[in-house]
């Protein structure tokens, strides 16, 4: 008798899927089937059963009316998109959503507040070469749910500090930096939102990206981050040298739009 291989867990992007095809199959319908009850076509029903695509909300909404099911897929699919981050990021995320201000000093990638996919998904395979798509898209189906609070009515301001390590770090190609630069250049364009470039001559106080979040009654978190994960500080000294250090650096980057400026040179050169 061979010994079992032990299954790697489903991510819950596979878990949702599994429960479609299983409320699917029980009911003898086939995925053309519950597209059309739906609308969208099997193809799309099958890459969701098989964890290949993401699916939106009203995907689930649909599955939900049609198995008679209330409202659990949908909130099913929200817990897996909302809770599909690594466990020492999921108290940040918490805080991101409620947050008045949002500071943010990045020293090598672009902030997940602004990456594109591709960007993204391209940061996902090269730190987990060995996970699976589905784990990716997964992931980046979560990192993209977080743009949501730019668009919110009264959305929070956000003022960050890019390193200019951040625009020079080649991550994908030249034709996903330069779209991800010009995103980044679009998104300055919002009243709430400030983004200074550090060049290479300003030596920053500390070698760690961090972010500072304002939260209900001005109380504040300094988010520090490291090899291992991130970390929540919350004691009044620590946030003050927080914050120090971050006037400093805003003090030396670039203004604004001379900024914006010179992010949108260096995206031309990775167009050329």
């Amino acid at each position: 008798m061979e010994d079992d291989v032990p299954q790697a867990p489903l991510t819950p992007v596979e878990q949702f899927g599994l429960h479609v095809r299983e409320m699917r199959t029980a009911r003898k319908m086939g995925v053309r089937g519950l597209g059309t009850a739906i609308g969208c076509s099997g193809a799309y029903v099958s890459k969701v059963e098989n964890a290949k695509l993401v699916p939106n909300a009203k995907f689930a909404q649909g599955c939900d009316r049609v198995f008679g099911t209330g409202t659990m897929l949908a909130k099913q699919l929200q817990q897996a998109l909302e809770g599909d981050h690594p466990t020492w990021f999921e108290p940040y995320t918490q805080q991101e959503r409620k947050a008045s201000q949002i500071l943010d000093f990045s020293t090598m990638f672009v902030p997940g507040l602004f990456q594109t996919p591709d960007y993204a998904r391209a940061l996902y395979r090269a730190s987990a070469p060995r996970l699976a798509t589905s784990a990716i898209e997964s992931r980046l189906a979560a990192r993209m749910r977080r743009h949501e609070i730019l668009d919110r009515d009264t959305p929070p301001e956000v003022w960050v500090i890019l390193y200019e390590a951040c625009v020079r770090t080649l991550v994908g190609s030249r034709q996903v930096m330069a779209q991800q630069l010009e995103r980044l250049a679009q998104e300055a364009e919002a009243p709430n939102v400030t983004i200074q470039f550090a060049p290479f001559s300003v030596v920053p106080a500390t070698g760690t990206s961090f972010t500072l979040l304002t939260l209900e009654r001005g109380h504040t978190v300094f988010h520090l981050e490291g090899p291992h994960g991130g970390r929540p500080l919350e004691t009044p000294k620590v946030v003050q040298t927080g914050r120090a250090i971050f006037d400093r650096l805003r003090a030396e980057a670039l203004g604004h739009d001379a900024s914006v400026a010179r992010i949108q040179e260096i995206r031309e050169e990775y167009a050329q």
